[in-house]
């Protein structure tokens, strides 16, 4: 089951162990997608914060 993070700080720090990024960006939202080896973590963000989240993360990004 995917877990949701609220808090993009937190979404920062697991994207050290994190394989890839998932982008997927809707028309009002933006969802970010962290796969690790054993869960993914998904964060829901608008499109002006997420460009500065995705700046910070520390893994593959991969944009679907």
């Amino acid at each position: 089951m995917p877990s949701e993070i609220f808090d993009p700080e937190e979404f920062v720090e697991i994207s050290e162990r994190a394989e890839y990024c998932a982008v997927k960006r809707l028309k009002d939202i933006v969802k970010l997608k962290l796969r690790t080896a054993r869960r993914l973590y998904t964060l829901k963000v608008e499109p002006a914060r997420a460009e500065e989240i995705i700046k910070k993360l520390r893994c593959e990004i991969r944009e679907i």
